[in-house]
């Protein structure tokens, strides 16, 4: 089946989708993005013919991975008219700046200048570095420093979440509230909403609470009835297109304006059939 043909298919096929209260005009739904992890087998199979796809589902960013060996990403997205503000990086360059064969930060930000982006996220923490809470800190300090570095070269440098920062240590702290206490202004959060959610918080009021240290989210969606918080493994099947699970998009998609967010992107880690989940979830976000 051709790909236009695909998503055509996909678009009908769609189960039914309840109203979204977003006017034609929301900056979010006008500049949806979309990160690319969630295309990543079809990446490895056809750069160019993957991103000619998120185009026509109506995409209008893209947010790569694995920065700085992501030029075929970036180079398809902008044939195809997708603009490309943020990437997600070699984030060792950062958290683990000694590790033999780890990319100088400087370096990377020098790449990241050349490719006209204007936000670098850092994706993932190893273990190793938040095995308690001094290990937050470090990585605090660490990300601190880099964010300086990035700020002097025009980018935004960000910090991705995922559920194990909400996970209760000393004294009930957790990760999460380390980063939210050491992080300098220059420092900021990629909120990822559906982590959030299976933390065991509510990611509407978490942005909030965050105003102005937010700089995008990532929106994904849980499927209904998963028991949280839950910081360990979960199935594949937990990750869900947008309005297909528990978590209500619209107050977040209002607190990351209230917040002053600047880019939202859709994302699905897991996926039967990852092209026919970004079609459903956009069909969501443009139903009226």
């Amino acid at each position: 089946m051709k790909r236009r043909h695909f998503l055509q298919a996909s678009l009908a096929s769609a189960i039914s989708i309840p109203a979204f209260a977003l006017d034609a005009n929301n900056p979010y739904r006008k500049n949806i993005g979309i990160q690319l992890y969630t295309l990543r087998n079809e990446i490895k199979n056809d750069v160019a013919g993957t991103i000619k796809a998120v185009a026509e589902a109506g995409y209008q960013q893209v947010e790569p991975y694995g920065f700085p060996n992501a030029d075929e990403m970036i180079a398809a997205a902008k044939e195809n008219g997708l603009a490309v503000n943020s990437s997600h990086f070699a984030w060792e360059s950062v958290t683990d700046p000694d590790k033999e064969g780890v990319p100088p930060f400087a370096k990377i930000l020098d790449d990241a200048g050349e490719a006209g982006l204007t936000h670098l996220v850092v994706p993932y923490v190893h273990g190793h570095n938040r095995k308690d809470l001094d290990g937050y800190r470090l990585l605090a300090e660490r990300m601190n420093k880099a964010a300086g570095e990035a700020k002097k070269a025009g980018i935004q440098l960000s910090y991705h979440n995922h559920a194990f920062e909400f996970e209760p240590m000393d004294g009930g702290t957790c990760g999460y509230d380390i980063f939210i206490e050491e992080f300098v202004p220059e420092m900021q959060f990629e909120v990822d909403v559906f982590w959030v959610q299976l933390g065991g918080k509510n990611p509407s009021e978490l942005i909030r609470s965050l105003k102005g240290r937010v700089s995008q989210l990532h929106l994904k969606d849980l499927q209904k009835g998963t028991k949280v918080p839950n910081f360990g493994g979960l199935p594949k099947e937990a990750f869900k297109e947008l309005g297909n699970g528990m978590i209500p998009m619209e107050p977040i998609i209002e607190a990351a304006a209230d917040a002053g967010v600047a880019h939202c992107h859709v994302e699905q880690d897991q996926s039967p059939d990852p092209l026919a989940s970004i079609q459903q979830s956009m069909t969501y976000l443009e139903s009226l």
